[in-house]
């Protein structure tokens, strides 16, 4: 903050009426009743009242930066985005970490995942990508997410977390195993949110000139190397700085340390993606990067902290519908119903205007006729017309940005997932571990599910033991379980 001794700004209302006193109330007489004509205290109260927005039901403790992304490798052989056009070519960016399952006030140091969301101001209008710090996640069909997330939340008895509900859950979904096994590996606190990786997580579509489609998996790699915190280490830091993330961001972009990623895509052909052993659309599994490596692209750098933290981080707004022409979605069941759920989730949080906020304004020319509703402050779209086609010039469509077409099969109904494999991915992750950091994970999780009950405890081991067998069977031995 900036202080200036010398300023003879004058105090006002919001409707702009000077105020002469901002100390005392107006009453009748010096120890008389309020008055209602004091309008300047009633809007100063009124307001207080509804200063707090609801928070995000996930991710509604973050962070955020300013930045710019610069391209650093050629793949317009594989994408018509113009952002991607030449090597050199910067785009701003809004970028917001965040943990996932606790409220606005809990700490940055829980055992927890890290939203890593990204907001690309391009020419052709804002690009989303909605991420997080791992490369899976917990479910593979959107249905179950509402009552995996009320696990992740507090007891609706004692209104406190309940490590129960948790592994209760885990235990009857064994497809979370390899979101688990990362979740209580050493990368399950990151020291910061300098020191981790970013991923877009599910898989998208890039599209070329001639309409041609790839399916594409988005990393962001940190250029300050991976830091982890201790479990001890992040205890410590939750009772004596809560908001050790955010401090450590905002300092580090203060004193011009800034923050960078390398920003990396697999890329898979689409007949590759047909002859898969695996659905690679499937939100709990990674692709072989021996098969599919990575390919540069860029270059993300965080230069700029925000100058008011509501305005600008706690009403940012991200949707994976914000795609610029040259990308697309994928049949990724999660990917699809976020497609509706995020902009939702945004006008209940902060109004069916959210996207003219700010922070979240197209920095391009953009034109639709979209009108009213509550807090539209710009002009309304002014005289012009509010319907299309129309015969007074209005913005109209344009044939030349039709998505390349995606061929539907099958037959309409539920199907279950009965034949994919849980196991074999987070086996494989373990079984990439070092001595330490196995023995980290086992003392993690078996810390975690001590006072499960035991029927509990036995289902989930039967899991870790079909990942691996040493899995299990370290698990059962620090549980005392005998298998």
């Amino acid at each position: 903050m900036t202080i200036n001794q010398s300023s003879k700004n004058i105090l006002t209302t919001a409707a702009g009426i000077p105020v002469s006193d901002n100390q005392n109330s107006k009453t009748a007489g010096e120890r008389g009743e309020l008055l209602m004509e004091d309008f300047h205290l009633t809007e100063k109260l009124a307001h207080f009242n509804r200063e707090r927005v609801p928070e995000r039901v996930v991710h509604a403790k973050g962070s955020g930066a300013y930045g710019v992304f610069t391209v650093t490798g050629d793949i317009t052989h594989l994408t018509k985005a113009k952002l991607f056009e030449q090597t050199g070519k910067e785009t701003p960016v809004f970028l917001r970490f965040s943990t996932v399952g606790g409220e606005q006030g809990s700490a940055d140091t829980a055992r927890d995942p890290r939203g890593f969301a990204v907001k690309f101001y391009t020419e052709e209008g804002n690009w989303d990508l909605v991420g997080n710090n791992t490369p899976v996640f917990f479910i593979r069909d959107p249905l179950k997410f509402p009552d995996f997330i009320h696990t992740q939340k507090r007891d609706p008895l004692t209104h406190l977390k309940f490590p129960t509900m948790v592994w209760d859950y885990w235990s009857h979904a064994p497809e979370a195993l390899h979101q688990v096994t990362i979740l209580f590996s050493d990368r399950g606190i990151p020291d910061g949110y300098r020191h981790m990786h970013g991923f877009g997580s599910h898989t998208y579509s890039l599209i070329n000139a001639q309409n041609e489609r790839v399916w594409v998996k988005w990393h962001f790699k940190t250029k300050q190397g991976i830091k982890n915190l201790t479990p001890e280490e992040a205890e410590k830091l939750a009772g004596t700085d809560p908001d050790y993330a955010q401090r450590d961001l905002f300092n580090a972009i203060a004193n011009k340390n800034w923050p960078a990623w390398q920003v990396c895509i697999q890329v898979m052909t689409e007949q590759q993606a047909h002859e898969l052993h695996y659905n690679p659309f499937d939100l709990t599994k990674v692709w072989s990067q021996k098969n599919f490596p990575l390919i540069e692209v860029g270059e993300l750098v965080l230069n700029k902290n925000p100058e008011n933290y509501f305005a600008e981080v706690e009403q940012a707004a991200f949707a994976p519908t914000n795609l610029v022409p040259g990308m697309g979605f994928s049949p990724d069941k999660v990917l699809q119903a976020r497609i509706f759920s995020y902009p939702d989730a945004q006008r209940y949080r902060i109004g069916t205007n959210y996207q003219q906020l700010p922070v979240n304004k197209p920095q391009c020319p953009f034109h639709h006729y979209q009108r009213d509703g509550a807090m539209r402050f710009d002009d309304n779209g002014s005289k012009q017309v509010n319907y299309e086609p129309n015969s007074f010039n209005g913005p109209v469509e344009d044939p030349k940005y039709q998505e390349a077409p995606t061929p539907l099969s099958g037959t309409v109904g539920r199907h279950p997932h009965d034949n994919h494999d849980d196991y074999t991915q987070a086996g494989d992750l373990f079984r990439l571990m070092n001595a330490d950091q196995k023995s980290l994970l086992i003392n993690n999780i078996v810390g975690s599910m001590r006072d499960v009950p035991l029927e509990i405890q036995q289902l989930q081991i039967t899991h870790f033991l079909k990942a691996d067998r040493d899995y299990g069977l370290r698990i059962a031995k620090g549980l005392g379980i005998a298998v």
